[in-house]
């Protein structure tokens, strides 16, 4: 007997917010003949925006329905339910783009689209947010709702900063060892502030850096208000400009024809088509399988490769031993000498690091390599026999597809056509809807904010953060608790580049709107705390890699400090 499939969340909300039509305050639809459109006077329920109703937020005050047909409401609770639909249909938008472009790059490899779309597509939903929020109306609505736009700015970047790095070093936290160094894997030591982190490489701490240089322009903006100018702001918001701009190109080309945070992937995908090749080149060299019928690891017949490698009975492995071994394994077309192999095998195993492999690290490696092979493969299915030929096989794609070999694309995409399509789907589908529903959400937080009397730049700065970066917020949290030196370094490094496209691309379009439509530029209290978060943060991991769990209250306490530093400035000092 077939299931009944309930509606689709979405679905769901559509008509929730067509529902929701009935709370928007104005005149009924009156019928031709001065009936009822409806029998049982239903029309009544129906409405438009009355001719000479109230401003939304007062008492049965009336508002203005966008595109003349999505639900408006004057009271609180009304927009507070329409900003959370909205928000979650923005969610739905940043989501679908975040897809979308994961697909585009399994098609297309990086290079140019890792390095120039990616980004810019990752911003999109921020910086269509921030377009809308000041580009209708008249001059004097738009220079009240132009707020909103600057507290989506602010609050996306103190977000990324403070919460969501905080969060990424608690659940990526791993044991430190005497250098202050991390153990991949190993969380024996509880929330010891200073005994357990996080370590990232040096690469990482370049993109904190480059996220550190890309408050230049909003130095630059702020130019007439440090030296209390009385002229010369039109100019430099435009020289902010255009230098945002500039920045943007500079740093998508950086990524383009210096991407290393791509040569990065390609390493790691390398170190597991070394795993992939020594665990099956150990399973047909043993005398037994690795893993049990039931997929336990067979630790004695592991411990047994370990003595078949260990040439020389000494309980310990060399370089020489190592290569030895992995001399016969077959890389296929994979340019990897034996050298590199056993240098990656090395630096995987070698806990200690005393140069050599002794018997628990190399059992504890390979249950490591085992497990990770049997999440790779079996997260579509149950545990299989020839998951170790599966894993294998995956690798190698995925190693020739960050080579971007053209003529290995269609072997490693089993659809590549219907792929292309869903990837453009998903991109078209997560842009109509971010430019469809940043309008009506930038709508009801201003209809909240007056109806509440709560600073609109407070809602945008907590809450519309989370409808545009949540998707990517939870996506880093899952990397980060794989609790691994290079899934953590990818993922601070993407935190960096998403504030780095903030404080560009997004203040670029803000800055143009501001130019366009010759708004006053009055957001020093804003763009202070901007550039405190990613003044202090830059700094401070820009020069370490090593981060104990200490440092991610350092990142927690910056968020309501922020808050606090803005309501103080604006509303006790009079900056705004």
């Amino acid at each position: 007997m077939p299931t009944r499939l309930p509606p689709p969340p979405l679905l769901l909300l559509l008509l929730l917010l067509l529902a929701a039509a009935s709370l928007a305050h104005g005149r009924a639809i009156p019928d031709v003949g001065g009936g009822s459109l409806l029998p049982g006077g239903a029309a009544a329920v129906l409405r438009l925006p009355s001719e000479a109703a109230p401003p939304a937020g007062e008492e049965g005050g009336g508002c203005e329905m966008t595109y003349g047909f999505l639900p408006c409401t004057g009271t609180a609770l009304g927009n507070l339910f329409l900003v959370l639909a909205y928000g979650f249909l923005m969610f739905k938008a940043a989501t679908y783009l975040s897809a979308g472009s994961e697909l585009l790059l399994e098609i297309l490899g990086p290079g140019v689209v890792g390095g120039l779309f990616l980004p810019i597509l990752g911003a999109l939903p921020d910086a269509m947010l921030i377009l809308v929020s000041g580009l209708s109306g008249t001059k004097e609505v738009a220079q009240r709702q132009v707020l909103i736009g600057m507290g989506l700015l602010a609050g996306s970047t103190v977000m990324l900063l403070t919460l969501l790095w905080g969060s990424c070093v608690v659940v990526g936290k791993c044991d430190l060892s005497e250098n202050s160094t991390t153990t991949d894997c190993q969380d024996t030591k509880g929330f010891s502030l200073f005994g357990s982190g996080v370590s990232t490489d040096v690469q990482t701490s370049y993109a904190a850096r480059i996220m550190a240089i890309s408050v230049f322009p909003f130095i630059i903006v702020q130019i007439p208000k440090i030296f209390k100018l009385h002229s010369g702001h039109r100019l430099t918001v435009l020289l902010g400009l255009i230098i945002a701009a500039l920045l943007v190109l500079a740093y998508c080309l950086y990524q383009v024809f210096q991407p290393w945070i791509q040569r990065r992937r390609l390493e790691y995908a390398r170190l597991k088509h070394v795993m992939s090749g020594l665990l099956r080149h150990a399973q047909m060299h043993v005398f037994g399988l690795l893993l049990d019928e039931d997929g336990t690891p067979n630790v004695p017949v592991i411990e047994k490769l370990f003595h078949k490698i260990d040439l020389d009975n000494d309980g310990k492995l060399e370089r020489g031993e190592l290569q030895a071994f992995i001399i016969g394994i077959k890389f296929e077309d994979v340019d990897l000498d034996s050298s590199v192999a056993v240098d990656q095998i090395m630096a995987d195993f070698d806990r200690s690091q005393n140069h050599t492999i002794e018997k628990g690290e190399f059992v504890d490696g390979i249950l490591r390599w085992l497990e990770e092979a049997k999440h790779s493969v079996a997260a579509s299915g149950a545990y299989s026999k020839m998951f170790l030929q599966d894993f294998h096989t995956r690798t190698r794609d995925e190693h020739n597809l960050l080579l971007d070999k053209d003529d290995e694309d269609g072997e490693a995409i089993e659809h590549p056509t219907w792929t292309c399509f869903k990837a453009i789907s998903l991109l078209l589908l997560g842009t109509a809807m971010a430019a469809a529903f940043a309008d009506p959400l930038v709508d009801a937080v201003h209809n909240f904010s007056n109806a509440t009397s709560i600073p609109s730049f407070f809602i945008s700065f907590i809450a519309m953060p989370l409808a545009t970066n949540s998707s990517e917020a939870v996506s880093a949290i899952i990397f980060a608790s794989r609790k691994k030196q290079r899934t953590l370094s990818l993922t601070f490094s993407e935190v960096y580049g998403a504030v780095t496209m903030n404080n560009t691309l997004c203040l670029a379009v803000f800055l143009a709107l501001i130019y366009v439509r010759d708004l006053m530029w009055d957001f020093s209290a804003e763009v202070l705390i901007i550039f405190l978060v990613c003044t202090i943060m830059g700094l401070f991991t820009s020069f370490r890699t090593n981060f104990p769990l200490w440092t991610c209250f350092v990142a927690y306490l910056l968020y309501p400090l922020s808050l606090i530093i803005v309501y103080v400035l604006d509303f006790k000092f009079g900056w705004s």
